[in-house]
């Protein structure tokens, strides 16, 4: 019975075959004309069941292996990893909207000759007219009272120093110091260049009384104040106004246009923003570490030599160690003789009515023969700041800039230079010994260092260098923050742009790292701890870069999805076209058979 079956199925696959084969011959014969010499009736035999179920078998064997097999295998081997990144909040640290920084600074009030209530009162009237002169809330001054008063007959005893330390008394932006003089007809701020006291000078009748609402010597302190930070709040609003996105500086120019019609901010005085965009134009972009370079040259064979090192060690080194919490600096020295001027400059021209030798300032740009002068543009993995000591020959001597008079100047972006020229001395023979003195050298040593503060972009208010540099560390903070924070929003942008760029655990670790010290840096510095914010910062800025320059991620975007195809086409058409045909053959022929099927029922 059941080999019955067989054969009556086996016969009626046959029968369908035939019937197949004849529609298949009738379109070939109908679509084409028969071959030369061949019988319009000759047709070739058809095919047994067991030849067209082989046929199927295999075509299907193919197809299932590419399916099952090959596609995963491809996929697995050439999908592109790509590590889950936050990118919300990255959008939200590039648009300012995740942290709104704050800049609380610590002003501490020293009034030994007044009573607590006093000096009290005195510190209320100060601030509220501090606060009536800031335009720019997120850089405020905050007064705290260092002393109080023991008795009412005006002897006070000081709060310990050990206390503000504990504080954090390295944050204490500055102290004022009320110091009575009954001579003074008005009062007197005296700031020294090394110090981090400002001297208030005035007299006893000056001094506030608890029952006075307002106070000329209060409103005097707030000017000072205020007009010794005005180019540190100036600076930290350019810098802070990059953090916004377009909406929010569209929102925040609004606001500032309302303040305007209100009355209740000003323009920037010209002088003011005249140094507030040098500085920009000089300033160089920050970077982990520096290589500074203290070149001698000369045009002569004197002098040969230099007491470098003993005049680094007293006058650069201390200067290097005060900025080392903003960056590393490495130092290194040379001395070229026989240096000429180069042939786009204009030789020096003497000046019979100054006695001296002038340069053109529009010479001073192309002061440095970069042709023949051994000065490296780079060396090791940081930027290189050249600064460089010229003495003139004999015949050249003294020499300065025509006009001004002035014997150094800055290149914007590479460095300084300083003209030595021999003392003065009525002998007409007067040259350098073979050796500079470490005394001879330390004026250009100064002179470096005033120039590597612009270059840092430390402000020229106030003039004392410890407030500079406590200046410099809140700005470098600043600008880190906004830094570290751009980055993260075009890594985020990149990351969208891109779906075929990977992104490798790296990236993930370094983003994850830099949002930790983004937040690090938003909170320290609210808390007015800026030594700290300045460290969250760094290493923020330098997981951003790592991130984004990681190198198995550039190297992505140099490979196309045009490449792939040509890469691919020329590999796969040969394998694939044979493969597609005989599948649509099949599944042709499957279609015939269950049409001819369908007829008969």
């Amino acid at each position: 019975m059941e080999e019955h079956k067989r054969k009556a199925a086996s016969a009626e696959l046959t029968d369908d075959t035939s019937k197949v084969n004849d529609i298949l011959g009738a379109n070939d014969s109908t679509s084409g004309e028969s071959p030369i010499g061949a019988s319009s009736s000759k047709r070739p035999p058809p095919e047994s069941s067991e030849n067209i179920r082989v046929r199927s078998q295999v075509i299907f064997s193919f197809w299932a292996i590419v399916l099952l097999f090959g596609l995963p295998t491809w996929w697995w081997t050439t999908s592109i990893y790509r590590a889950r990144l936050p990118l919300q909040e990255m959008h939200e640290w590039a648009d300012g909207k995740a942290c709104r920084p704050s800049f609380p600074l610590k002003i501490l009030i020293e009034a030994p000759s007044l009573h607590e209530n006093e000096a009290q009162h005195l510190l209320r009237t100060t601030q509220h007219a501090l606060d009536d002169l800031n335009e720019f809330s997120a850089h405020h001054l905050r007064l705290q009272l260092s002393t109080t008063a023991a008795t009412s007959n005006a002897s006070q005893i000081s709060k310990p120093r050990a206390q503000f330390a504990k504080d954090g008394e390295d944050d204490i932006a500055l102290t004022v110091r009320l110091l009575p003089q009954d001579s003074r007809a008005s009062p007197e701020a005296i700031l020294r260049p090394h110090s981090t006291t400002m001297e208030i000078y005035c007299s006893s009748g000056q001094l506030p009384t608890t029952s006075s609402g307002s106070s000329a010597l209060a409103s005097f302190i707030a000017t000072e104040l205020q007009d010794l930070f005005a180019e540190e709040q100036a600076i930290i609003a350019q810098i802070l106004s990059g953090q916004f996105s377009s909406q929010a500086a569209q929102s925040q120019q609004s606001s500032t246009a309302r303040e305007h019609r209100n009355g209740k901010r000003k323009t920037l005085p010209p002088k003011l923003a005249t140094r507030i965009s040098s500085r920009m134009v000089r300033s160089l972009k920050y970077a982990p570490t520096y290589h500074i370079t203290l070149s001698l040259f000369t045009p002569a064979s004197v002098p040969a030599s230099w007491d470098i090192e003993a005049a680094l060690e007293e006058c650069f080194t201390p200067l290097l160690d005060s900025l080392s919490q903003i960056s590393n600096f490495t130092v290194d020295t040379q001395v070229q003789l026989h240096a000429t001027f180069s042939s786009s400059v204009q030789q020096p021209e003497y000046d019979a009515t100054l006695g001296s030798w002038t340069l053109r300032e529009e010479d001073l740009s192309g002061f440095i023969n970069a042709a023949e002068w051994p000065l490296s543009p780079s060396i090791g993995a940081g930027p290189t700041v050249n600064f460089v000591l010229y003495v003139p020959d004999q015949s050249n001597a003294p020499l300065a800039v025509r006009g001004t008079q002035a014997t150094s100047w800055l290149i914007p972006q590479w460095g300084g230079v300083a003209i030595l020229n021999p003392p003065t001395s009525s002998s007409a023979n007067i040259s350098f010994p073979t050796i500079l003195s470490k005394k001879a050298v330390q004026p250009a040593l100064m002179t470096f260092s005033h120039q590597l503060l612009s270059f840092l972009g430390a402000p020229e208010s106030p003039v004392s260098l410890p407030l500079q540099l406590k200046t410099l560390t809140r700005v470098q903070a600043a600008s880190l923050l906004q830094s570290a924070s751009s980055t993260m929003g075009s890594l985020a942008r990149l990351t969208v742009a891109l779906p075929s760029i990977a992104i490798p655990e790296t990236v993930s670790d370094a983003v994850e790292k830099t949002l930790f010290r983004l937040r690090g840096t938003c909170d320290t510095l609210r808390n007015g701890e800026f030594k700290s914010a300045l460290a969250h910062a760094r290493i923020a800025e330098a997981e951003a870069e790592k991130g984004f320059f990681e190198k198995s991620m550039v190297g992505q975007v140099y490979f196309p999805d045009e490449h792939k195809v040509a890469v691919y086409l020329p590999l796969l058409g040969p394998v694939a076209v044979p493969l597609i045909m005989s599948l649509l053959k099949e599944l042709k022929r499957i279609w015939i058979i269950s049409n001819v099927r369908g007829r008969q029922l």
